[in-house]
């Protein structure tokens, strides 16, 4: 099975083989193409190019008529209707074209003829830049050498080598090749032996050969590099150092080269007959080098090797040299103290000579008594800052830095309490991307003791009572009036600097803010609070973070509007350096409630807005209202500390009140008997009148029994409504002189009468006469009887509806003494504030019994 598929397969495979052979064959079948004078021909030659086709390979019919076409490069060329057809070419390109000749009968496809070739070329160039090298002692010559233009063409080189002892070699390459292994090495037993060597170039166009090169062992042989470099330090010293290491081959010359890791430039150094070994000095301590070494056969003549590989070691520590540059800053303090900060720059690598393991700091108190100890003290930090908290006096700071191998000296610094003149008109402006520029005035006229100016600059706390950020600073001449920050400072951050002055025994500082580049702060202030009073408002924010900042701030922006309303809010703008994140806004309209919102602006222009806050103002409280009420109040006071004024302004608001104030006897009006016969109004009227006529008779009065419906205890006698009353026999003719309506004299045995207008008949007085249609009989006089007669003619069943009574009972009535001075200012007051039938109020007894109460019909004129 597995015989009769290989079979298979070698049939299958030379069928396909003898299709390919049949087509190549068969290619020019039709008819031949010649290329005169030849297929390869140089740049500018012309060539004609002929196409012929073999008998009986035309148009197979005569009514056909045959067309011969040359395509050059698929792009056509000629035709002509013929067995035959040249055409002459000259402006053929470097390189190769293409050919074919096609043939065409009637109106059917093109087939193809023949093709042909041709190439455009130049001869080769001489070679030039032949040189040989050979690696090391055991290595191969390897020649390489330039060719010059490309010829476009097939082109052979050929390596040739002569020497001693008839060497005669030759060694083809590959036409894209410019270097050749001839596979043979120079032998250093023979290092002046010379041999020659040169290359031949060639093509269809012709042939060039380069120069000879002549050469030796000395002059082509390449040294390796050397190995196994070491270097040493004697007794630890950083300035010496052996350097060793091991040559490959009989090398005559070497050279060193070596420098600090972070330099650019190595030093060399060429050395004669080492050995592989060499001692350099001048080294700088605790300084990392690198270290390379190359090798040389011959003194004069011959090739360096490569550079070894690079050694790199650190040269040991020294003692430290130079001083620290330290400065300080002073915060007072709560509890009479302050806050000492000193702030110092590294040394230079130069400088430390080693490993700086940290600082000695000694702070001690400069006594203004000679004869006493200053106290002192003394610590260790590992940071380039320190803090102390001590009393508020002068102290002298000493830093120094310290290695494995010693110390600085100490830097003494002068902290004094004592404050001095500051640099003027200190102004910091952006200078793009070359910093920030400080300018400042000498301190006035004592400017020439200034030893130095010293320009400080840090970033902002993350708040203004967070923890104090790094400080750098420049010292600068005493003559210089300007500097340049550039070193440590990023766009859109603000940056603090001072300016100060350096005096013999302390500084004097002028502050400002100043920033590379701003933009816009990405938020707004975020207000905590805002309380409200009487037209003003406390309002308190927290700041912006200063990484949302973006440079320094210019000023904070309040906007207040009234709730609901769509006009302009009111802005009200705080500079920065006065803000103290709390503000009382005034002239805020009273009872009104805003909306508030804040911004923060930097030179790049305004943030958005913070939140919102609502905020209600309560109403106006008005002062000259309290002045007037304290003022009345103390009139008052005063009016009343006076007993007759207290007595007299009682009186008065007692004779205001009207009946119904403080009532505790009941209204006979709504008794049930007055209720059942209120239908005899208009008959009373009669009885009335009739009465009037016979007011003078002589029968006695009938007493007129009237049950109590409503009993009350009488509000008891009290001492200060004696003056509602008059304790004279003279009141009575002065009260009717007056009005119907003023109070009548108390007397015993007298009798009182008020006229009431809802009683029917009842009139005003006329001619000075006073109508009393009831009068209330005392418990004694002469006059009772008179009322009883008076009242014969009256019904029994009479009670008018509206009516006031007296007790009968004023057997306790205290007894009054009149007050003149009272009498007469009372008969002149009108009190009309109340209607006419409204009685002033009446002494009672502790009850009242209606029993002993008798309606008298005294005279009555109508």
């Amino acid at each position: 099975m597995a015989y009769a598929a290989g079979v298979y397969s070698g049939t299958l495979i030379l069928f396909i083989t003898w299709l390919l052979m049949k087509a190549e064959i068969d290619v020019c079948k039709k008819g031949v193409i010649t290329v005169s004078p030849a297929q390869t021909v140089p740049l500018g030659a012309t060539v004609n190019i002929s196409c012929f086709l073999k008998p009986k390979q035309g148009c197979s019919r005569t009514s056909d008529f045959q067309k011969l076409t040359f395509y050059r490069n698929r792009i056509r060329l000629s035709s002509l209707k013929s067995h035959v057809l040249s055409v002459l070419v000259s402006d053929l390109q470097l390189g190769t074209t293409v050919f074919v000749c096609k043939l065409a009968c009637g109106g059917r496809r093109e087939s193809q003829v023949c093709g042909a070739d041709v190439s455009v070329g130049v001869a080769p160039e001489q070679p030039q830049n032949l040189s040989c090298s050979q690696l090391g002692e055991r290595g191969h010559v390897i020649c390489t050498w330039d060719k010059g233009r490309d010829t476009h063409l097939y082109t052979i080189y050929t390596l040739q080598l002569m020497g001693p002892n008839n060497l005669n070699l030759e060694k083809r390459c590959a036409p894209d090749l410019e270097e050749l292994d001839l596979g043979i090495s120079l032998s250093p037993a023979s290092p002046e032996a010379s041999y020659t060597a040169r290359v031949v170039a060639e093509n269809s166009l012709g042939n060039s050969s380069s120069l000879p090169l002549a050469f030796s062992f000395v002059d082509v042989v390449k040294p390796l590099p050397p190995s196994d470099i070491k270097a040493d330090f004697p007794k630890l010293l950083a300035n010496f150092c052996t350097l060793q290491w091991q040559d490959e081959g009989s090398v005559v010359l070497n050279r060193l080269q070596f420098r600090p890791v972070h330099e650019r430039a190595w030093e060399t150094v060429h050395v004669t007959n080492a050995g592989g070994r060499y001692d350099l000095y001048n080294l700088k301590p605790f300084t990392e080098y690198e270290f390379q070494i190359s090798s040389k056969l011959h003194s004069v003549k011959g090739r360096w090797s490569d550079w070894s590989k690079v050694l790199r070691i650190q040269t040991p520590e020294e003692e430290p040299v130079g001083t620290l540059d330290v400065w300080y800053t002073v915060e007072d303090l709560e509890g009479d103290l302050q806050n000492i900060s000193l702030f110092w720059k590294n040394l230079s690598v130069s400088e430390a000579k080693g490993d700086i393991l940290g600082y000695q700091v000694t702070v001690q108190e400069v006594s203004r008594n000679s004869s006493a100890v200053p106290s002192a003290l003394e610590d260790f930090t590992q940071h380039t800052h320190y803090s102390v908290v001590v009393p508020p006096e002068d102290y002298a700071v000493a830093v120094s830095a310290k290695n494995s191998k010693g110390r600085t000296s100490p830097t003494w610094i002068f902290v004094s309490r004592q404050p001095h003149q500051a640099p003027r008109n200190v102004m910091a402006q952006s200078q793009g991307t070359d910093g920030i520029r400080v300018t400042w005035e000498p301190p006035g006229e004592a400017a020439g003791s200034v030893k130095e100016y010293l320009v400080e600059w840090r970033e902002p706390s993350p708040g203004r009572s967070g923890a104090s950020p790094p400080v750098d600073w420049l010292r600068l001449p005493t003559l210089s009036t300007s500097a340049v920050i550039s070193e440590h400072v990023k766009p859109h951050q603000c940056y603090q600097i001072r300016l100060c002055a350096l005096w013999g025994t302390g500084v004097g500082c002028a502050r400002t803010w100043a920033d590379l580049s701003s933009r816009e702060p990405l938020s707004g202030p975020l207000v905590h609070s805002a309380t409200a009073g009487r037209g003003a408002a406390s309002l308190t924010w927290a700041e912006i973070p200063a990484q949302e900042q973006r440079g320094c701030l210019l000023h904070y922006s309040i906007y207040l509007r009234e709730a609901g309303s769509a006009s302009a809010p009111r802005i009200l703008e705080i500079p920065y350096e006065v803000a103290n994140t709390s503000m009382v806004i005034r002239d805020l309209s009273p009872g009104v409630t805003y909306v508030l919102w804040m911004t923060a602006s930097t030179a790049a222009g305004e943030g958005p807005r913070g939140n919102e806050r609502e905020l209600f103002l309560e109403g106006a409280f008005h002062w000259h209202i309290l002045v007037m009420l304290t003022a009345a109040a103390l009139v008052t006071v005063g009016i009343f500390s006076v007993p007759w004024a207290r007595a007299k302004v009682k009186s008065v608001i007692s004779a205001l009140q009207p009946h119904w104030y403080n009532q505790e006897i009941p209204d006979p009006a709504n008794s049930m008997w007055a209720k059942k016969h209120w239908l005899l109004e208009e008959e009373m009227q009669l009885h009335l009148d009739s009465f009037s006529n016979s007011r003078t008779s002589s029968e006695e009065h009938e007493t007129l029994e009237i049950k109590e419906v409503l009993q009350k205890a009488a509000p008891t006698l009290q001492e200060t409504e004696s003056s509602y009353w008059p304790k004279t026999h003279n009141f009575h003719e002065a009260a009717r002189k007056s009005s119907p309506q003023a109070p009548k004299p108390i007397e015993n045995g007298v009798e009182y009468g008020v006229s009431h207008p809802s009683i029917p008949g009842s009139h005003p007085a006329e001619k000075g006469q006073v109508v009393d249609l009831y009068k209330a009989m005392g418990y004694a006089g002469p006059k009772a009887e008179d009322s009883a007669i008076q009242l014969r003619d009256i019904p029994v069943d009479y009670l008018p509806a509206n009516i006031d009574y007296l007790p009968s009972n004023l057997d306790y009535l205290p007894s009054i003494t009149a007050d003149p001075l009272e009498d007469s200012e009372l008969h002149g007051l009108s009190f009309s504030v109340f209607p006419k039938g409204s009685f002033p109020p009446l002494i009672c007894g502790d009850k009242l019994t209606l029993d002993r109460v008798k309606i008298d019909s005294g005279p009555i004129i109508h």
